[in-house]
């Protein structure tokens, strides 16, 4: 451990350089990130295109489960790389960052391939037994899985070593790029189905894995990659498990719309409000490009104990993200069925839904980067409580909501659950770390 002089100087450095950084790192990410939206957004328009409103649906249907199954085997192991790593490279000790970068690595990979052998078993049972719809892109769907939690540890371990484009380039633009690419060539002389979409996805994020993944680990330094590797798996663990928790309780957050709504109504419904739902992420893009390199600078301030600093901080960031937010919203809900005729004719139904789901992202923007600032303070337990409780009403909502109002009823329950847990979230903020991160604060 380094004595306490040396990381008084070392914090002091990073203060004096705090703006400079943020400015650098948040330009790049947002860079990323609005290129990347783009991106993803215009695969998505051509997907639905190319599919169909029907396939569509299942194609999405089938991602939104195996999304939510790569976040459970990540086992909480991406965002607890993201703490310990900036540590272990601040003491030089290179024997346990080899060892939470390969242990890491290896416990996602037995967890994923796990899940996705159990789950094809479920889904074969339920396929044989009870009549499971779609079943085939569904099998096809959950082997996408162990790729999927991979890319998302990667991802959050070359983002913890600061390589920021390194980290979401590869997942945010070539991955969709690549995927469109392969598609359109596919598509040209037959038509497309969803179980196709899902094995070209597979087939694109295998390649683009490899390939950031031989950029990254070619630029380890010799005592990086000449150490052996020391695990602390009590202490790594204590951290993860609360943070799978996390994971589990926002996976819920953010798919239960879409599966309910697959289960309750049909792919036809999912694929109207997965446009709906895609199209209102514009809205908080710049949250996502900001919390990027906002993470890292949070545990530095709050090591040195400077609630003046995360304060004078937390409130500069409020007023880059919220006003181009409240401008992209208002845009969107003006335009709002021009943009979803982009999809298709019979995606427009879903504007009742896209208007209700802007508001609720404009709120979970307002309220600022809350979940950052409570995990990368050490308080990441009632962080997940707050989670874990919203999810659970986001479910029971999702299905009174769907039960009588179809995608807008979806479209509620989501936006009342984000506006639930953010609100909350802040509460616990200004009470722990006596800071206010949200844009009313600037008011003030």
């Amino acid at each position: 451990m380094p004595k306490l002089p040396k990381l008084e100087s070392w914090l002091q450095h990073q203060q004096s350089d705090l703006l400079k950084t943020l400015v650098r790192g948040a330009g790049a990410a947002l860079s990323v990130q609005v290129f990347s939206a783009g991106t993803i957004y215009i695969s998505q328009i051509l997907l639905a295109r190319w599919l169909g409103v029907t396939e569509y649906g299942i194609y999405d249907y089938a991602i939104a489960l195996s999304l939510s199954l790569a976040f459970l085997a990540g086992l909480g192991l991406p965002t607890a790389v993201l703490r310990f790593i900036p540590k272990y490279q601040f003491e030089q000790d290179w024997r346990h960052l080899r060892g939470i970068i390969s242990g890491s690595w290896q416990q996602t990979l037995i967890a994923s391939l796990i899940t996705a052998i159990f789950s094809t078993i479920v889904l074969q049972w339920l396929a044989s037994n009870q009549g499971l719809e779609h079943s085939r892109p569904l099998i096809f769907g959950v082997w996408i899985v162990p790729l999927m939690a991979l890319a998302n540890l990667q991802q959050q371990i070359a983002r913890a070593f600061q390589r920021i484009t390194l980290a979401y380039a590869p997942y945010l633009i070539a991955y969709p790029l690549v995927l469109i690419g392969i598609t359109f060539i596919w598509q040209l002389d037959r038509s497309l189905n969803s179980t196709e979409a899902i094995a070209l996805s597979i087939l694109s994020l295998l390649l683009v894995s490899i390939v950031q993944a031989l950029l990254f680990y070619r630029e380890f330094s010799t005592e990086i990659s000449q150490a052996v590797p020391a695990y602390a798996l009590s202490q790594w663990w204590r951290v993860a498990l609360p943070l799978m928790f996390l994971d589990g309780s926002s996976v819920v957050l953010s798919q239960t719309d879409t599966l309910m709504l697959g289960t309750m109504l049909g792919a036809k419904a999912v694929g109207i409000y997965s446009a709906a739902l895609k199209t209102s992420l514009w809205v908080h893009f710049i949250l996502t490009a900001v919390n990027a390199i906002f993470a890292p600078i949070i545990a530095s301030l709050h090591a040195q104990g400077d609630r003046q600093g995360l304060q004078q901080l937390v409130s500069t960031i409020a007023r880059w993200m919220f006003y181009p937010a409240l401008a992209i919203a208002i845009g969107l809900i003006v335009f709002a069925e021009p943009v979803l005729q982009l999809f298709g004719a019979e995606f427009t139904t879903a504007r009742g839904a896209l208007i209700v789901l802007i508001l609720g992202q404009l709120v979970n923007v307002g309220a600022g980067s809350v979940g950052y600032l409570l995990i990368m303070t050490g308080n990441q337990i009632p962080a997940a409580s707050v989670m874990g409780i919203s999810a659970f009403t986001n479910v029971v909502l999702n299905f009174v909501g769907i039960h009588w109002l179809g995608i807008v009823g979806a479209a509620l329950a989501t936006a009342f659950s984000m506006m639930l847990w953010n609100v909350w979230l802040h509460a616990i903020v200004v009470k722990r770390l006596n800071v206010r991160p949200s844009i009313l604060a600037t008011f003030r």
